[in-house]
């Protein structure tokens, strides 16, 4: 056999290759790299839904974030506010408080004061009786002289 006798066998045998290659061999190599195309895209899909996904829920943190800033400085303010009044209210029980120590304070030493002067008015009479005594050198009856006692107390 020539080398053109070969050649062509060779070339119908390399096309037989080919067309059972391209029935057969080719079309799950081709759907494979289509299936592999298409779950690269879904995954490149998913990733950027992911990634809006992650965008959305950051923005949802930082929106609760500053609602849970804001709730806790209204708190604080809420807070701050409370313990101002507890103080003032404090403040005023304790003024209060104050004047009715001070009032009964006046009130005890004014009648500690009118017990005093009583005495002193007393003693003062039982001096005058007793220096009226040692004057007229004579004793005086407190009981038949107890107007002239009495107007004595008054004057003094």
């Amino acid at each position: 056999m020539s080398i053109n006798a070969t050649l062509f066998f060779q070339m119908i045998v390399f096309l037989i290759l080919v067309g059972f290659t391209m029935k057969y061999v080719w079309p799950p190599i081709a759907k494979a790299l289509d299936d592999r195309a298409a779950k690269i895209a879904e995954g490149l899909s998913a990733a950027d839904k992911a990634k809006a996904d992650l965008a959305m829920a950051n923005q949802r943190v930082e929106q609760q974030l500053s609602a849970a800033r804001n709730d806790a400085a209204k708190r604080l303010a809420d807070a701050e506010r409370l313990g101002q009044q507890m103080i003032e209210e404090a403040k005023s029980r304790a003024a209060e408080e104050a004047a009715k120590i001070v009032a009964a304070a006046r009130a005890e030493a004014e009648q500690e004061s009118v017990k005093a002067r009583e005495t002193l008015r007393e003693q003062l009479a039982g001096l005058a009786v007793k220096g009226a005594e040692q004057i007229l050198k004579r004793e005086v009856n407190a009981s038949v002289h107890a107007e002239l006692l009495g107007r004595l107390k008054a004057e003094l």
